[in-house]
């Protein structure tokens, strides 16, 4: 008879994790709302005030240069409308009338955070009337599923009715890092465009803090300091969301704190180990069991704060003839409610049917003992 099981425990590979660490509470950070989010599942580490709508000032360039790059080529030139020269703050310092590609536009825009050039590609795509551009800016925001999101510039200066979210700006930042052109580009430090322009990025954290390779900054006087970043480090995605931090200096606090507690959340672990023997399946005529192993090991990163669960499903009985590497179960390994890991569970040797011969000492062998037994 074919037996299954299901067996249920939590794993000794995090009881190096001492309980006191794993309910470490996230920094205090001085931000007016945050976010810590897990770009592969969704999981929300730590929040503050993460669905408040606020100002988010030039993190809003992300959305511009999306929309940009769904309705223009990287090489498409622009002719500078004098409108866009003349708007001020952080800006490249762009002529009327001069010609310039799109692509230039998006890297002052994006490392260098320039109001003129967000406004030149509104200008552009939007053929001169920007309130259909923003319009674009809003379906887009609606196809994304920023809810809470609200757009009234290309460039996020202040304006009444222009806000988002702690959460929805992470959603915006992982939608901008899907495109290859925005990912390239978020993560230089400094670089040339036309015109003998450098630009130079307002993210004080890239190139020093480990992994951040992302996403945007933005400064307004209404929305504060505010930065959305990505950091991957030890096999984990990272997107913090900080917003409305009182000064440059304090975001930058903020961040890298909240960025260090997030990654500490998590470690990299065996979770299927290698030789390791999960039960022993019977195979009956006397020939003793057959160990039953994992096809192959399986590390993951996983939660600290979370129990990570052990589930086997496998036979406990085999049928004759068993082959060395058959399968007969599985094991699944899952971090809370997540199914994180799941594997084969394979016959470790080969045992062969006995014939008419070897079976019928068998049962000759087993009738002996039970006729001793009678008269023991």
């Amino acid at each position: 008879m074919i037996l299954r099981i299901w067996v249920a425990a939590v794993l000794a590979a995090l009881a190096f994790v001492s309980a006191a660490n794993a309910a470490t509470p996230p920094p205090p950070v001085s931000a007016r709302t945050f976010i810590v989010e897990n770009a592969a599942t969704g999981e929300v580490l730590a929040q503050h005030g993460a669905w408040a709508r606020v100002p988010i000032a030039s993190i809003t360039k992300l959305m511009t240069v999306i929309v940009t790059l769904d309705h223009a080529r990287w090489s498409d030139v622009v002719h500078v409308r004098s409108d866009a020269a003349a708007i001020g703050e952080s800006t490249v310092h762009l002529r009327a009338g001069e010609k310039i590609r799109v692509g230039d536009l998006v890297k002052a825009a994006l490392i260098q955070s320039a109001n003129d050039a967000a406004v030149a590609l509104a200008d552009y795509v939007g053929h001169g009337n920007r309130a259909v551009f923003v319009a674009m800016m809003n379906a887009k925001a609606r196809e994304l599923g920023l809810e809470r999101t609200h757009f009234i510039r290309p460039d996020g200066l202040d304006a009444p009715g222009h806000y988002s979210t702690a959460r929805d700006v992470t959603a915006l930042a992982q939608a901008a890092m899907r495109s290859p052109r925005i990912r390239s580009v978020v993560r230089i430090r400094s670089d040339s465009i036309a015109g003998g322009r450098r630009l130079h990025t307002w993210n004080d954290l890239l190139g020093v803090f480990k992994g951040l390779y992302g996403v945007k900054t933005g400064h307004t006087n209404t929305a504060g300091w505010c930065e959305v970043a990505a950091v991957r480090r030890n096999g984990v995605t990272l997107y913090t969301t900080v917003l409305g931090s009182p000064t440059r200096s304090q975001r930058n606090a903020d961040l890298a704190s909240l960025l260090r507690w997030g990654i500490s959340r998590y470690r990299s672990v065996w979770l299927v180990p290698r030789g390791r023997v999960y039960l022993r399946a019977s195979v009956g005529y006397g020939k003793g069991s057959v160990p039953i192993v994992a096809a192959r090991e399986v590390a993951r990163t996983v939660r600290i704060d979370k129990p990570v669960v052990e589930r086997i499903v496998a036979q406990t009985a085999l049928e004759l003839p068993v082959e060395r590497g058959q399968r007969v179960g599985e094991v699944r390994i899952y971090s809370g409610q997540r199914l994180v890991a799941r594997q084969p569970l394979i016959a470790e040797r080969s045992v062969a049917k006995p014939g008419f011969g070897g079976r019928a000492g068998f049962y000759a062998g087993r009738t002996l003992t039970h006729v001793k037994d009678w008269f023991s």
